[in-house]
């Protein structure tokens, strides 16, 4: 096992973040439970404990608290925000409501030695969120930075190895906060920053041998970066033991199906099945018009045709699925954890009892960009490794509302024209995302002298590294108006094309 740090999560909207930053530094995370008992974690074997930030007063009836016997661990703890008050408040300390909310850019004003910040100057800007601070420094605690608001802006007991912050050193706005975490990391909890890719290949097909044994697995291939990756994984472990099966539901783009049996007879030696399911996902879904009820469909649908094709298969063991992190988090629950719950995602959950197939979710712990890694090292071809995103429900999640047949063939042709102009751009590779969203509402258009009363089509191109956070991209207007008028012009059904320029947050980056 890899040397370990743990983020306990108290709901911060950061959390992920601490963790994408750890592993910057090469040093290997894990996000978990607030509550997680201490013996959990000394069992894990951790080297170190990141307390996350969280929206909770720490005198809150809801307020969540760790496991006291954490502080007993011997290990190091980094408390960020809510992490610093918590440490404060169980540590004999005191936190109060300030007299002002501490939100957005401060300069944090160093005053003291502290390996945290060896080698950084004096004063750095930093990103604060916070209402309640630390009033009374706990047992054994000094101050070694402050802000205006602040006294206790950074905190520490070296004899027990304690240290908190009360700003965000894990967010891009706060100046030189990569160097603070890779501080804590190397120089006080004493890892090396050997995580690698290549660990983590190595380690994988192990854990994946070791579980699986001589069993049969069945993987959901559809043809994205996450399950192509762990298809590739899973058959480097244990070979012919892995059946892969595509799925078409009829939510696919234009020639989906066609494209992934072609690329997986020319790149692989997998056994690949196809399931014609569409009459069952589109009967299924008909009359459905909310969100979260349609990804649930979808998912029951698909364990279903799992169930199905394992007859025809003969026995498996494992259901093997290309879960991500991000994935996990956003459908994390409110009784699970104090962050709230985003979007449930069709492949996170668990399998219903009736069902005897064991999860294999290889990728669970990484993010996009270290499973697109993991893609390449692996040897798997630019087009799979480099191709963008594309949901689990398919285009049952970009029709809004109830799904129709006429408008899924109305967003597969429209959808099918911004890719053809992304590819011929080149922009398809600069870009994290680029898809259209059919919207259920009509306006009035002009075709020719006549007039065209039809459907919008909304065009979503975002920037990202992880889907954590993401922001829309400043195509150039040429391009736009070629995608435009491509699609206004030749898609039978539409009258108008709007563009989204909704970040990541507030917005999501799929619509539904």
């Amino acid at each position: 096992m890899p040397q370990t740090i743990a983020v306990l999560d108290f709901g911060s909207q950061f959390t992920q973040v601490i963790a994408r930053r750890i592993r910057e530094c090469q040093v290997y995370s894990k996000i978990y439970h607030y509550a997680t008992p201490a013996a959990q974690l000394k069992a894990d074997g951790v080297t170190g404990i990141i307390f996350s930030g969280g929206p909770q007063s720490v005198y809150g009836k809801q307020a969540p608290h760790p496991d006291l016997a954490v502080f007993d661990l011997g290990v190091p703890i980094l408390g960020i925000c809510y992490g610093l008050q918590l440490m404060g408040h169980f540590l004999g300390g005191k936190v109060a409501k300030g007299e002002r909310r501490e939100y957005g850019h401060g300069t944090l004003e160093i005053v003291g030695k502290s390996r945290l910040f060896k080698g950084l100057p004096k004063k750095l800007k930093v990103w604060n969120s916070h209402g309640d601070k630390l009033v009374k420094l706990p047992d054994g605690f000094h101050t070694v930075a402050r802000t205006e608001n602040s006294e206790f802006a950074a905190i520490e007991n070296t004899e027990r190895r304690f240290y908190a912050l009360q700003f965000h050193p894990e967010v891009f706005h706060s100046e030189r906060g990569l160097d603070v975490i890779r501080n804590y990391l190397i120089g006080i909890c004493g890892c090396k920053g050997d995580w690698s890719t290549a660990n983590f290949i190595e380690r994988k097909i192990e854990e994946i041998r070791e579980t699986v044994g001589k069993s049969r697995v069945i993987l959901g291939l559809s043809g994205g970066v996450d399950s192509s990756v762990a298809a590739a994984l899973i058959h480097k472990a244990i070979g012919k033991q892995l059946t892969c099966v595509f799925v078409d539901n009829g939510l696919l783009r234009k020639g989906e199906r066609e494209y992934v049996v072609g690329l997986y007879k020319r790149n692989f030696k997998i056994d690949l099945r196809v399931s014609d399911s569409v009459d069952l996902f589109l009967k299924r879904l008909k009359g459905v018009s909310e969100p979260e009820q349609k990804r649930k469909i979808i998912g029951r649908t698909f364990i279903e045709v799992f169930e199905k094709s394992l007859k025809s298969i003969g026995h498996a063991d494992f259901l093997a699925q290309g879960t991500l992190y991000p994935d996990v988090i956003e459908s994390v629950t409110i009784g699970n954890n104090p962050a709230s719950l985003i979007k449930s995602h069709h492949n996170v959950g668990g399998l219903p009892e009736r069902m005897k197939l064991k999860l294999l979710e290889p990728l669970r712990e990484l993010f996009k960009d270290e499973v697109r890694a993991v893609g390449a090292a692996l040897g798997l071809p630019r087009e799979v490794v480099w191709r963008q995103p594309f949901p689990g429900p398919g285009l049952g999640v970009r029709v809004i509302g109830e799904i129709k047949p006429e408008q899924l063939e109305i967003l597969r042709n429209a959808d099918a024209i911004l890719q053809e102009e992304m590819m011929k751009s080149d922009w398809y590779w600069k870009v994290w995302q680029s898809f259209c969203v059919f919207l259920p509402v009509k306006s009035v258009g002009v075709i020719g002298d006549e007039r065209n009363y039809a459907y919008v089509i909304a065009v979503r191109v975002v920037e990202s590294i992880d889907a954590m956070t993401a922001d829309w991209t400043r195509l150039p207007y040429d391009l736009l108006q070629t995608i435009s008028n491509r699609i206004t012009n030749e898609v039978r059904g539409v009258s108008r094309v709007v563009l989204d320029i909704s970040s990541k947050p507030p917005a999501t980056i799929e619509w539904e």
